[in-house]
């Protein structure tokens, strides 16, 4: 048999086998081995194919075969051992004499002779030259020795292997006759939310942050690589990049509890008008409900104020109307910061003999930034002094213009003692509200406001609750802000008890596990489980917000600006009427294509607690000329991060917000107030001046601090500290809840009574 480096071609085996090459080249076609011709090179694989075929179409007599090739192979030795004996013939006769004697006879030694073994007649003669292929042939002595199963395995392991390599040359001349072609490249497709932060966008689009950023710049825009951009901003920047973007369809808790679709027109029904009554302290609001409820509510509260928030329906005309009582403004503001737009209609109440007061005009700018209607209703006309129409030039000051003076706000004058007026007020809010076409409906889950809330030590947890849309059921499960419970008890405003309140019905009701906070939005629910999860999120969520409040400021406005702020709010308090106009009309001025400028409230006098909760709930700053705010005012703005800016001169106010508003703000120094004194005792010293002796309320008081005196609110002179002791002694600063002796350089009116307010200003890097 030819070895493994021996090279055989079809038309010379064919001639071997007395067979046509043709004959060859359909054994190889048919075993996978295509595209061969009479003078191809034949494989080991291709060799053991064309074997194994013709010895099953025609099998051989191997054990002649076997037989002819063992005499071959013994005459040589035969004649090898003789020619060995021929030379060694003399000492091999006596060799043999011996082995003669002994009858032992010496024979040659030939090959095992073979089993038997079935033999198959062949066609005819062959001439076929065995010896080429004796080392094929060769390996036949061990197949043959083998068992018949063993033969049967690898038969069927060269065929497999003769398959396999067979459909890799099928493959590679396929791969050959076909072009190879590029894939297609694929479209990068993302989804993005309302709101994405850059380094998750840059993430979905698979490129790196910085790519992103400056592609922003390039835009304009100024953002870093954990700020977040809105959905179209995205979509620009991926399609930059040449990436499709999709809207992010985002499924929360709430999307999954609240059904927030719009009702259909056919389900809608007329609503009660929902009512709040506001104005200045002892005008006459409480006396006003109560002659419309025809109760006596007044009678039983400590000194005729109002203690409490309520909510109450009456009837006019088969119509209900619902009103809520409030103490003075301060809840009506605390429910609208907290989102919760509960009125439709605001009564302002002024008395004749009085006017307009100060807790009147923030009264009208709370009614105006909450964009309700407002109905004046004149009050204590009986009264001698009364005079209704100075009121209704005074209200034209803040823009409310009466009707029969061809404006259209509605002036009723009522007189809440002797019930007078007050079928006619009542028409003119029922023709308000038709003319406000105030619709709902009740075939839903409810939803609404808290109006009140508190803990019942017999009770537990209970809250008034305003429902603004849908049906409130006995059992209903609801979340009121981070409060979740069920509806155990309900009762009306009379204190009776029902199972159901449909849209603008005031109920109370107890069941909640904690105590919302008034102006928190109710929804009655379904799931119960996810309703406390809900919960817990919110709960979450508030603590992060508190973390990050981030109040409008003139330092970071213009960032604010590009990031969407739209309005500037601003709340203006002066010294006198004439010096908060004049700023007023000066700061409106300054609006432009980008931000609006808007004055929410003027009034003169010191900053106070309400001025800072106005500008909780509008998000606007305050500004101060000549005043300073008081103590309360001061911590709850540190609370709740309003700004409050003071100033001596106008025009550094407008200056200031103007450049605030053109990204130039650039202050070097910072105002840092150490503390403030009260003024007991003016000690009158012979060529020494006026000393304050005084008592250190909050903070500290420093030798080299600077001093407002402020009386009343108002700042009347800003001075240096020239002399600081305790007792006789000379100190350096004086801390809180000691009493100190304050000599000023240059003012010496000082009165008992008067603030000293210590500051320093500071420098500060920008």
């Amino acid at each position: 048999m030819a070895t493994t480096s021996e090279k055989h071609r079809i038309n010379a085996l064919a001639k071997d086998f007395n067979l046509k090459s043709k004959d060859l080249i359909t054994i190889l076609d048919n075993n996978g081995f295509t595209g061969k011709t009479h003078m191809a090179v034949l494989e080991e694989a291709e060799l053991n194919v064309i074997f194994e075929t013709l010895t099953q179409q025609n099998q051989i007599d191997i054990t002649a075969f076997f037989k002819e090739y063992d005499d071959k192979k013994n005459a040589k030795k035969e004649e090898k051992r003789k020619a060995e004996e021929e030379k060694r013939a003399a000492a091999e006769e006596e060799k043999r004499k011996r082995k003669a004697e002994k009858g032992v006879q010496q024979q040659p030694q030939k090959k095992r002779s073979r089993d038997e073994v079935r033999v198959v007649d062949t066609r005819g003669t062959t001439n076929v030259d065995l010896s080429k292929y004796d080392e094929k042939l060769l390996n036949y002595d061990n197949v043959v020795s083998e068992s018949h199963t063993s033969v049967q395995k690898i038969k069927k392991k060269n065929k497999f292997a003769e398959q396999q390599k067979g459909k890799k040359q099928f493959d590679k001349k396929q791969q050959q006759q076909k072009p190879a072609q590029k894939p297609k490249p694929v479209q990068l497709k993302i989804t993005v939310p309302e709101t994405i932060s850059v380094t998750e966008l840059a993430s979905r689009m698979k490129t790196a942050a910085a790519e992103v950023i400056k592609k922003l710049m390039l835009m304009g825009m100024m953002v870093s690589v954990n700020e977040s951009i809105d959905y179209d901003t995205a979509y620009l920047i991926a399609d930059e990049f040449g990436i499709k973007v999709e809207r992010e369809i985002v499924v929360t808790l709430e999307d999954k509890l609240f059904d927030e679709s719009e009702d259909k027109e056919e389900n809608l029904v007329t609503r009660a008008p929902v009512v709040v009554v506001m104005g200045h302290v002892d005008h006459g609001k409480t006396s006003l409900l109560d002659a419309i409820r025809n109760t006596h509510v007044t009678a039983g509260e400590a000194g005729g104020i109002t203690q409490h928030i309520g909510a109450y329906s009456v009837s006019v005309d088969d119509k209900e109307v619902t009103f809520l009582d409030t103490p003075g403004h301060a809840a009506f503001t605390e429910m609208r910061a907290r989102g919760a737009n509960v009125t439709d209609i605001a009564v302002l109440v002024v008395a004749a003999d009085d006017g307009i007061m100060p807790q009147t005009v923030e009264a009208i700018n709370h009614a105006k930034a909450a964009g309700v209607p407002i109905i004046v209703a004149i009050n204590k006309i009986d009264r001698p002094g009364a005079d209704p129409d100075r009121v209704k030039t005074e209200l034209t000051q803040y823009e409310l213009v009466p009707e029969e003076w061809g404006g259209d706000t509605i002036c009723v004058p009522v007189s809440a003692l002797h019930r007078q007026g007050i079928k006619e007020l009542l028409d003119m809010i029922l023709l308000s509200a038709e003319m406000l076409e105030l619709k709902a409906n009740p075939a839903r889950a409810a939803k609404g406001a808290v109006i009140e809330a508190k803990l019942d030590k017999g009770r537990g947890a209970v809250a008034t609750l305003l429902v603004q849309n849908g049906t409130l059921k006995h059992g209903d499960i609801i979340i009121a802000g981070n409060s979740v419970g069920r509806v155990r008890v309900m009762t009306d405003d009379k204190g009776r008890k029902i199972t159901e309140a449909g849209p603008s019905v005031p109920v109370e009701i107890m069941g909640l596990a904690e105590v919302p906070e008034a102006g928190d939005i109710f929804n009655s629910v379904a799931d119960e489980r996810m309703a406390r999860e809900l919960a817990e999120q919110r709960r979450a969520k508030k603590k992060e917000e508190e973390q990050n409040n981030q109040k409008v400021s003139l330092d970071d406005l213009f960032a604010q600006i590009g990031s969407g702020v739209k309005n500037l709010n601003i709340i203006v308090k002066a010294d006198v009427q004439g010096t908060a106009e004049a700023v007023k009309s000066s700061l409106v001025k300054l609006s432009n294509e980008e931000v609006k400028v808007q004055v929410l409230h003027t009034a003169a006098g010191g900053i106070i607690e309400s001025d800072v909760m106005l500008a909780n709930a509008s998000n606007a700053i305050i500004v101060g000329f000549n005043v300073r705010p008081d103590k309360n005012a001061i911590d709850m703005a540190a609370r709740d991060k309003v700004e409050i800016r003071t100033y001596r001169v106008i025009y550094d106010c407008i200056e200031e917000i103007e450049a605030a508003m053109k990204g130039m703000l650039a202050p070097t120094y910072r105002e840092n107030v150490l503390g403030h004194a009260e003024v007991r005792n003016a000690i009158r010293v012979p060529n020494v001046g006026t000393i304050a002796g005084s008592y250190v309320q909050d903070g500290k008081i420093t030798r080299n601090a600077m001093v407002r005196v402020v009386r009343d609110g108002v700042v009347i002179y800003e001075d240096k500290i020239a002399s600081l002791k305790r007792f006789k002694d000379d100190a350096k600063e004086v801390m809180q809840s000691f009493e100190c002796g304050i000599g000023l350089e240059k003012f010496n009116d000082i009165k008992v009574g008067d603030i000293l307010e210590a500051y320093i200003m500071e420098e500060i890097e920008r």
